[in-house]
């Protein structure tokens, strides 16, 4: 067995995180830099090492996941939610059900928190927010972040819901309040159901066409009847007819 594919078995057995179902010679690529970053010859040699440094194992999680997030990402996208998207949903029913599949540091669903007070109260608001790395969930409960990942988020929003502290923001208890994290592996763990919106930007790109067609079907069931998937910049979604989706803006797509 090639020293990568040993390295993909043994992380998998370790984490239930399966490198196979990402395309292979970007991850292959990342991994073999990261190893070498921090003078490893071999993958097997850095397994060893990681599983003995909890902050070598939590480098690797962080690095694999891919965490690059900010408020209001890609903007024009948040106006498509506001003016089309919520409205839409909010005529069928008064609460919505919301996923942020893939958090990251929690700017996603603190986003959607505060974009949903320009339809409801505050306290009426409930967003469900997943990743599979534990350490950027931490990260997302402290809710602290750097000026520059909130360069696209209303400056109203800044105002009412951040307290600056020194050269970071720090977020306001009332908006965190509002988000229920949790630890979620794509690949592998159930979903929840009944969601009337589910967002999963800039993740799935890094993943194979197999991996890929398996989580836009457990997507799709769990969703509620005419709910919406809310994909990335670089993820419009190919036949969506494949998988029971119909397109309804651009990266926004209706369960059929």
């Amino acid at each position: 067995m090639h020293d990568y594919e040993k390295f993909v078995m043994l992380i998998r057995k370790k984490t239930n995180i399966d490198l196979a179902c990402y395309k292979e010679k970007q991850m292959k690529r990342r991994l073999t830099t990261l190893a070498k970053r921090n003078n490893f010859e071999s993958f097997e040699e850095y397994y060893l090492q990681m599983v003995k440094d909890k902050k070598l194992f939590n480098e690797f999680i962080n690095y694999i996941t891919i965490n690059v997030s900010d408020f209001y990402r890609n903007a024009r996208q948040w106006e498509t939610l506001e003016e089309h998207i919520i409205p839409r949903l909010l005529s069928r029913k008064p609460k919505l059900k919301i996923w942020s599949s893939a958090c990251s540091t929690g700017e996603e669903p603190y986003s959607l928190v505060m974009l949903l007070t320009k339809f409801m109260d505050l306290n009426s608001i409930r967003i469900l927010a997943t990743d599979i790395d534990t350490y950027a969930i931490e990260k997302a409960k402290t809710g602290l972040y750097r000026e520059q990942s909130l360069k696209d988020l209303p400056r109203d929003f800044i105002a009412r819901y951040f307290v600056k502290e020194g050269d970071f923001y720090r977020i306001s208890d009332d908006i965190k309040k509002r988000v229920e994290f949790g630890h979620l592996n794509l690949l592998r763990d159930e979903y929840p159901s009944q969601c009337d919106l589910i967002l999963c930007r800039n993740v799935l790109i890094y993943f194979t066409e197999e991996a890929k067609e398996k989580v836009y079907k457990k997507f799709h069931d769990a969703l509620d009847s005419e709910g919406i998937l809310f994909v990335g910049s670089t993820e419009q979604i190919i036949l969506p007819h494949r998988y029971n989706f119909i397109p309804v803006r651009n990266f926004f797509y209706q369960r059929i």
